[in-house]
């Protein structure tokens, strides 16, 4: 007793802060021991319980009680109070990575969220980053592909794609943790005094402030409805338990992998003690290679990175081996063996066809059923949970049957790391999928389409230029930088000239701009400011908001709406005749308003604008077959099953199908003024063997959340 006095005395403060009303009790008041010892101790044996990390461990044999009762209705009472807690306690699984980089951790998170929400389970995604950088966004896609976009404006990981893809959610900044946020959390309060003076250090305060940010974002419901989600993924970027040589040990020495991860790696030691058993599962992503010269798979690397692993306080339950073939069963057991994991928590996530079999894998190895053991979910009151993925069996197998292929020639200066359009690559894929073609993208760097490229590199220049003319639909993604900005403007000049359908995102369609101001309106050094400070002619400018001395979060960035100014056009049909479109941004320059009306003058005609007005959102050229140009970023938004809408138009042209894809959205409302909002969306297009629809289709009117807000694979 008097242990526990000089404790609660420690905690004087939190429990003041609760008996104030100015944050909830975190336990009842009263506290019941077994047998027939009792403790009257106010609200502050929660307050410990809560704040102790071993309180799910030290503390079982005080069970909670609402009020006093004889010992053996206690008993009953504690035992309900329990299961409780234990049913809806938050869940979270934990993906590692062990060996190498790049085992794809990322997919592996996500198609562990596709199997466990097919359980009937609400799931949420935390990415944790263990760089210095606040955000993604300063970083070049050459070093971790693209940045890929949230709808409050977050600049993020790409995993962050993977997960909106794959689970259909919409996820905030606050779902991607870097060292550099936490940091700047912990001396954020630093400065404010939080700490009453004492040494801040990495343990405790960075730790805690890891575990903090996890509980608070992991309650956050990301699907659309009230309440918070069953169970949190947490995937853990980095590396752990290499094998390293130093010279003076030959034989070899474990470190921790990532050295930056060190933080993040004792926090979810930590966690895991602070959560309890039953509400932390951890899956270890690991390599089985093969040596040629033997031909056996290995697992020696997987031991050590096993090994540690549980060095560092974390005990795997399930093991997901990636593999370029099958696991071998002895070899199964063998890992069962030393790294001491059932062989039924062992996984093989081997090569496949696409990414969309994976969660198939899962599925079939029954690795829901260890993950719901090991999180006591298995039943629904008496119930087994069993995933339903009926819809993304049928869609694998469709996609692995297409033949008739498409050509898309992706022009851009990063086409040497595909990871760098990675969110325009899965939005061709979905659109292919849905008009039913097989997917074949060439690409095409723009520096070698210009004319410099034919002295310097002639190969290199004829080869680029075959591509172009033998694609049947021409992509020009978004960028910065002036390299390769020629390259971009003749290829938008040969789609134009020829006839060829044609999509420019972002940079794209101010290429687009420029291009036409210059061969068609003839302005002699038609350029952006982005790229030319001094031209005579600035038909893209620098948006007056942004900042020109800071990189960071300074862009025009997030969800924005964008109103349609003419009825009937391609792209209003595309989105299914809606007034308005609600689509992610991300960019500084904008098409110089004062020049719009010498514009469409012209024949260049800006069908969606701002709320104001003033900012133009998408061009069209009435003319062509199929020439659109979007400032925003339509790939953010693209889902497997509900494709971008303009994406499914360039598609639905380069294939020819585009004029019945328009008649049939037209035939849904052609009067309509809605938003382009919730519903669903048939992702079966029946065609004719001569390419024309047999039955119209829904309207993707229906494809999106009612604030306008859609989600990929």
């Amino acid at each position: 007793n008097l242990l526990f006095f000089f404790f609660f005395r420690e905690r004087e403060r939190e429990r003041e802060r609760v008996l104030a009303g100015r944050s909830p009790p975190s336990g009842p008041i009263y506290a019941v021991a077994p047998r027939h010892f009792s403790l009257n101790l106010s609200h502050s044996l929660g307050a410990f319980s809560n704040s102790c990390p071993l309180s799910a461990h030290c503390c079982s044999s005080i069970e909670l009680a609402s009020s006093p009762l004889s010992p053996r209705r206690n008993r009953a009472k504690n035992r309900e109070l329990r299961e409780h807690r234990k049913m809806t306690a938050m869940k979270y699984v934990v993906v590692t990575g062990g060996v190498v980089s790049g085992l794809g951790k990322g997919v592996t998170a996500s198609s562990i969220g596709v199997v466990l929400k097919s359980c009937g389970l609400r799931v949420t995604t935390i990415k944790i980053d263990p760089y210095l950088n606040t955000d993604a966004g300063t970083m070049s896609p050459f070093e971790h592909g693209e940045v890929f976009v949230l709808d409050d404006g977050g600049e993020v990981d790409l995993d962050l794609g993977n997960y909106e893809r794959f689970l259909d959610i919409k996820l905030t900044r606050d779902n991607n943790i870097t060292t550099g946020k936490i940091y700047q959390a912990v001396i954020n309060k630093e400065r404010r005094g939080d700490y009453l003076g004492k040494t801040v250090q990495v343990v405790p305060h960075i730790t805690d402030e890891i575990q903090d940010w996890i509980e608070r974002v992991a309650m956050n419901p990301v699907d659309g409805k009230e309440g918070p989600p069953d169970v949190c993924v947490i995937e853990l970027g980095g590396t752990i338990g290499d094998k390293i040589f130093s010279p003076n040990n030959d034989s070899g020495i474990l470190d921790a992998g990532d050295i930056e991860s060190m933080p993040f790696i004792e926090a979810l030691g930590q966690f895991s003690y602070r959560v309890g058993s039953g509400n932390f599962c951890l899956v270890h992503v690991s390599l089985v290679p093969v040596l040629n010269v033997v031909g056996e798979q290995k697992t020696k690397p997987t031991q050590h990175s096993v090994r540690g692993l549980r060095g560092l306080g974390l005990a795997p339950d399930v093991l997901a081996c990636r593999s370029t073939k099958p696991l071998e069963e002895n070899v199964k057991a063998k890992l069962s063996q030393f790294c001491h994991v059932p062989m039924s928590n062992i996984v093989n996530l081997h090569d496949v066809t696409n990414i969309w079999h994976i969660p198939l894998l899962l599925r079939d190895q029954k690795a829901h059923e260890a993950i719901l053991k090991v999180l006591d979910l298995q039943y629904v009151g008496k119930v087994l949970r069993e995933p339903k993925l009926a819809e993304w069996t049928n869609r694998t197998t469709k996609f692995d049957s297409l033949k008739t292929p498409v050509k898309i020639a992706m022009v851009g200066k990063y086409t040497g790391l595909s990871d760098s359009y990675l969110s325009v690559l899965k939005a061709l894929l979905h659109a292919s999928v849905f008009m039913e073609r097989k997917l074949v993208v060439e690409w095409v760097p723009s520096c070698d389409l210009e004319d410099s490229a034919a002295k310097e590199t002639p190969e290199s220049h004829e080869k680029a230029w075959k591509l172009l003319k033998g694609a049947d639909g021409i992509l020009v993604p978004g960028g910065f930088g002036d390299r390769g900005v020629q390259g971009k403007i003749l290829a938008a000049k040969y789609a134009r000239e020829n006839n060829v359908p044609y999509l420019g995102i972002c940079l794209g369609m101010q290429i687009a701009v420029i291009e036409f101001a210059s061969s068609v309106m003839k302005l002699r050094g038609a350029n952006s400011t982005e790229f030319d400070p001094a031209t005579t002619s600035p038909c893209v400018i620098f948006m007056p908001e942004g900042s020109k001395t800071h990189m960071g979060a300074t862009m025009r960035l997030g969800s924005r709406r964008t109103y349609f100014q003419v009825h009937g056009c391609k792209s209003a049909k595309l989105y299914g005749n809606a007034h308005y479109v609600d689509e992610r941004h991300r960019h500084r320059y904008e098409v110089n308003p004062e020049m719009v009306p010498d514009f469409e003058k012209a024949g260049l005609s800006f069908v969606g604008k701002d709320e104001s007005g003033s900012r133009m959102e998408i061009i069209e050229l009435p003319s062509h077959k199929f020439f659109i140009g979007a400032q925003f970023h339509p790939e953010f938004k693209s889902r497997p099953g509900k494709p971008s809408p303009l994406f499914l138009g360039l598609i639905a042209a380069a294939s020819g199908q585009l004029e019945h894809l328009l008649r049939s959205r037209n035939l849904v409302n052609p009067n309509s003024t809605k938003a382009y909002t919730n519903g669903k969306v048939s992702s079966k297009l029946k065609l004719y063997p001569n390419g024309h629809l047999k039955n119209p289709l829904n309207s993707l009117v229906n494809g999106y959340y009612a604030n306008g807000n859609g989600i990929p694979i």
